[in-house]
């Protein structure tokens, strides 16, 4: 893999740029870090310099490089490299116990993999030991996936003193962000719901953080300026967090919060609108809802089971989608989360149109949430998650174009090509075949 940026030129490809200024173009070239043109074949082969590497795609489909907006990063190195690190303790354990070194090659196999499913940057949900991991990487120059860490949100004041001290990071490697939790899962009968379980009504739910507790947290983190994300799966989750981002942004002022609900699974109806009112971005997992989708209704019956991951309906009611995997939990395949919130088919194959198919989205729609609402579900947007001259040089290649294909194919279509700020993090050797030097 080469380590330092160089200039790569794409002809010939179908790129989506994600610019609503030129949506669609032919040709691009990278000079370094950013984009120095996006435009057609002929102007890049005009403007790449001797020593260019220019890419002839051949048709292929090139889009932004995929942002996943909630992995656990380094649990899920670990978990990918098992075998190699036979002495590694269980990811549960990681925080307290496993060395740094060991850490550090887990953090190494979770660049590797998700950079060959076309990510590069990653939203992580994680500790303070997780962020010690990646400054030791950042100054080392071994970052190859670009990283916006979320440190607990108890932990708010620490980070405030930290980022007065150090900043906020660079393109690499950037803080700010603090993640909480106000309930559990469906599948655990652990979701705050506004009405009881349907297969079991006895159940309990189960509170994350006590409402007073979480209300003094981030009450403190935004008067700090720091940056708000909560975990929200059940409706009553999702209405209570909606209900203490709305006081806090009243009695503090107008500014640019982004606060973040994660997972959003289980919205009511007249909350749906909210989210987009109150500029809180839904930051949301796509694969889960054909997972989930197998036994949901069984859990909270068919007419709640409606407003579940609903797409389709906080798109339409103005909200900010941020599309992520929950990896270690789920896949961090972007291409597999795009198929699941276009078809929204059940792993099992049991609802072939679609389980609640009035919630699909379209690939467009999908990719715009995996690229440009996770930068601005990380206040990255000036820099990443679209193509277009002086953005970062983050893209794809794909072997199809998932936009001209049947969808229920996007789930065999497969990344070719991985570039993080002109560097090659990822080539499968049918790239080499349509590749010359200029």
């Amino acid at each position: 893999m080469t380590t330092d940026p160089g200039a790569i030129a794409i002809v010939n490809a179908r790129i989506w740029t994600g610019d609503p200024r030129r949506p669609w173009a032919d040709g691009m070239l990278a000079d370094g870090a950013r984009l120095a043109l996006v435009g057609s074949s002929a102007e890049v082969r005009k403007a790449a310099k001797a020593g260019t590497r220019v890419i002839d795609a051949a048709g292929k489909f090139v889009v932004p490089g995929f942002n996943d907006a909630h992995v656990h990063f380094v649990e899920g190195g670990f978990r990918l490299a098992s075998v190699q690190l036979r002495d590694a303790r269980t990811p549960e354990a990681l925080a307290a116990t496993v060395p740094p070194e060991l850490m550090d090659r887990a953090l190494d196999a979770a660049m590797r993999y998700v950079a060959s499913q076309g990510v590069t940057s990653v939203h992580n949900m994680g500790s303070w030991t997780d962020l010690a991991t990646f400054e030791r990487a950042h100054a080392a120059g071994r970052l190859r996936t670009r990283i916006y860490a979320a440190v607990p949100l108890s932990s708010w004041a620490r980070l405030r003193d930290h980022v007065a001290a150090r900043g906020r990071g660079d393109e690499w490697l950037r803080i700010g962000g603090l993640k909480g939790f106000t309930d559990g899962s469906l599948g655990s009968h652990t979701a705050l719901m506004l009405e009881p379980f349907t297969d079991a009504p006895g159940d309990r739910d189960l509170a994350g953080t006590p409402p007073e507790v979480m209300e003094e947290w981030v009450r403190g983190a935004d008067a700090a300026g720091l940056h708000v994300i909560v975990h929200a799966i059940g409706d009553r989750a999702v209405r209570g967090q909606l209900d203490l981002y709305e006081r806090v942004a009243r009695a503090h002022g107008p500014r640019d919060r982004r606060f973040r609900i994660e997972h959003a699974q289980h919205v009511a109806p007249a909350d749906l609108s909210r989210f987009g009112g109150l500029g809180v971005v839904a930051s949301m997992q796509p694969y889960h809802s054909i997972d989930d989708g197998r036994w949901a209704e069984k859990v909270i019956g068919a007419e709640r089971a409606k407003g579940t991951y609903a797409f389709r309906s906080l798109l339409d009611h103005g909200a900010t989608l941020a599309f992520g995997s929950d990896w270690f939990i789920a896949p961090p395949a972007p291409l597999a989360g795009i198929y699941a919130a276009v078809t929204r088919r059940t792993l099992d194959e049991r609802h072939p149109d679609g389980w609640v198919p009035g919630e699909k989205i379209t690939v467009e729609e999908a990719l715009r949430a995996y690229t440009q609402g996770s930068a601005y579900a990380e206040f990255a947007e000036s820099d990443k998650g679209m193509l277009r001259r002086g953005m970062l040089a983050d893209f794809v290649m794909l072997d199809r174009d998932l936009t001209r294909i049947p969808p229920e194919s996007i789930r065999d279509a497969q990344v070719l090509l991985t570039v993080v700020g002109g560097i090659v993090a990822f080539e499968r050797e049918t790239v080499d075949d349509a590749t010359s030097t200029h």
